[in-house]
């Protein structure tokens, strides 16, 4: 298959939330409440009740040079427009060859814990629900056919859960994100009972569980001296826990289940399942952990599904990991996204994995659309579709993908000054 042939559709990409975004789905008086953004020693800020959340510069350095990473917290006028703008989104979509994205949150948290954090719980469901209607009606709805819509739900409370799935579901929405593990934010644990109303109706009305990277079991810094990359390095890989949390959830023998490991690669996949059959075959006769007759990896294939930015290993060994079970990802606008040539990286990794076309249009595209009810040719021909098409949009549109200089950004050296390894210590006083 030619690089212009393929058809891709990103099931893991951010937004920065626009500043007026409540302004359109909320009232006067429930808008006096809402998180708002404010400007504060040159930077724009978010402010929900006696909490503040900054844009941390590696959330959002789409076409910024990689010098510039890391830096600095940022403003809106520090990022590519189309980081906020969902006109803007497309055209970057559309020089990047990508047909469908998906796009997780950022001042609140990827699994909306800034709601959960928040004091008055009747105010956060109120504006929770309403960053739902202004996801799905204003980004997404802009531009039908070309994002997946993703909900955030109340996570303090199982039974507002249920009715957010079902009024979401209602307006087409069939995909929530939910933390990797919510014990770790004070929760009881997937293994609870307090969930099953939760599966239940992610049953009912076919919801894929999204659990990104981050929500739950993030990786530690091993020191404060080490260098960064080590957490980088780890980061994805961190979802290994929680792959096999999940994996023994009950629920998952009953109910039919789907769960997402969002950003968390593939490479890894084949151990982790091999070890999962082998340790329920040499210690289940004690442990009394049951798989229904069947073996962790067919559970694993049946209701987990795994997503990789840049995996050649992974793509060279699917089928071990599950051809069925993967999905694409351009992370825009984090730092992990290779936009705007997420097709050149992705081509060189299926041809040299010896893909077959059929292989391909399945983790490109056709596993997403199957799996979250995704269906970008009700509204388009198939052909207009393509990296191909979509970048001779771009040109006519004129999107200018050239790198983004900010000044100060990337601080100089003094005289004398020699550079330095960035280590956790450095990058934990930007979170700080």
């Amino acid at each position: 298959m030619k690089m212009e042939d393929m058809i891709l559709v990103s099931v893991d990409d951010h937004l920065v939330e626009p500043p007026d975004m409540f302004e359109k789905v909320l009232s006067k008086k429930d808008l006096e409440t809402a998180p708002r953004v404010i400007r504060e020693n040159g930077q724009d800020v978010w402010v929900y009740g006696d909490r503040r959340f900054t844009n941390i510069a590696m959330n959002a350095v789409v076409g910024r040079p990689p010098e510039e990473y890391g830096f600095e917290p940022t403003s809106f006028g520090g990022m590519r427009q189309g980081c906020w703008d969902v006109d803007e989104r497309i055209k970057d979509m559309n020089a990047n060859g990508i047909l469908g994205s998906l796009c997780f949150g950022s001042f609140c948290a990827i699994d909306g814990a800034g709601f959960l954090r928040h004091a008055d719980k009747a105010e956060a469901l109120t504006h929770l629900k309403a960053y739902n209607d202004w996801h799905i009606d204003h980004w997404c709805g802009a531009y039908p056919g070309r994002f997946i819509p993703v909900a955030l739900v109340p996570l303090w409370d199982v039974q507002e859960i249920v009715k957010e799935i079902e009024r979401v579901a209602a307006k087409g929405c069939y995909s929530i994100t939910f933390p990797d593990n919510p014990a770790t934010k004070g929760l009881p644990s997937i293994h609870n009972p307090y969930w099953e109303p939760m599966w239940q109706a992610c049953a009912a009305n076919d919801i894929m569980i999204n659990c990104h990277i981050g929500t739950g079991n993030a990786p530690p810094h091993p020191s404060a001296e080490s260098p960064i990359e080590v957490w980088t390095i780890t980061f994805p890989i961190a979802i290994a826990i929680a792959a096999a949390d999940w994996l023994h959830l009950d629920a998952m023998k009953r109910l039919p289940l789907k769960m997402a490991l969002t950003e968390g690669g593939i490479g890894w996949i084949p151990y982790l399942t091999e070890r999962a059959d082998f340790t329920n075959f040499r210690h289940g006769a004690w442990t009394n952990s049951s798989f229904g007759g069947k073996l962790p990896s067919e559970v694993f294939r049946e209701h987990i599904y795994t997503c990789f930015v840049d995996d050649k290993f992974g793509l060279e060994n699917l089928d071990k990991v599950g051809e069925d079970n993967v999905f694409y990802e351009c992370d825009y606008p984090h730092s992990d996204s290779v936009w705007p040539e997420s097709p050149e990286f992705l081509h060189r990794s299926v041809v040299e994995a010896g893909l077959t076309d059929l292989q391909i249009d399945k983790i490109t595209h056709l596993n997403a659309m199957r799996a979250m009810n995704y269906s970008p040719f009700d509204h388009f021909k198939r052909e207009d579709c393509t990296v191909g098409a979509l970048r001779r949009k771009a040109v006519e549109q004129g999107v200018d993908t050239s790198p983004i200089y900010v000044d100060g950004a990337a601080k100089p050296l003094a005289d004398g000054e020699e550079k330095r390894v960035v280590t956790s210590a450095d990058v934990m006083k930007l979170f700080a």
